[in-house]
């Protein structure tokens, strides 16, 4: 007989906490985003490029075999130099239509964020007409990855969602 009484129970639960449980299990979604400044004491453009940790390690495994560990006292030694020759087969800079190369600062960790610090120094930006930048950032492993680039140049603003069928976004000055 008691067990008669807890059927109506367990009906409730399942009716009610079981379709619940199938949203806990939220839909990733793959971003990075990069912001590009002017320094007119350093006349170079900054880069800093954030990127989801897990998705990175994901990147380097998968890649380049690496078991990375990143943001762990077991960091992969090897990890930064393969952050730094990923980040320069994925993203790139052209001014007035001529690639140019960056200097890869390093990164930092903010908690679920990697940070890169890239800098294109002595850029003389009075001469310069345009910017590109093209980003495809985990595109490689991810269909439904998108890149965010903020153009902050010479009080000109510009914004792109860049994705793997479209990875690149220009700001003319």
């Amino acid at each position: 007989m008691e067990k008669n009484k807890m059927r109506p129970l367990q009906i409730i639960f399942l009716l009610l906490v079981v379709p619940l449980m199938a949203f806990t299990g939220a839909h990733k979604f793959y971003l990075s985003v990069t912001n590009i400044g002017y320094s007119e004491k350093e006349d170079s453009f900054q880069i800093t490029t954030r990127i989801f940790i897990d998705d990175m390690e994901k990147l380097l495994d998968e890649r380049y075999d690496l078991g990375a560990q990143l943001s762990t006292e077991v960091e992969s030694p090897m990890a930064d130099e393969y952050i730094e020759k990923y980040m320069r087969t994925k993203l790139l800079f052209e001014i007035d239509g001529v690639q140019v190369e960056y200097v890869f600062l390093g990164k930092k960790y903010d908690t679920d964020m990697m940070i890169c610090y890239m800098e294109i120094p002595k850029v003389g930006l009075e001469k310069i007409r345009s910017v590109q930048i093209q980003n495809e950032i985990l595109t490689d492993l991810f269909d439904e990855q998108q890149n965010v680039v903020h153009f902050k140049i010479n009080n000109k603003k510009k914004s792109f969602v860049l994705i793997k069928s479209d990875t690149k976004g220009m700001l003319n000055l």
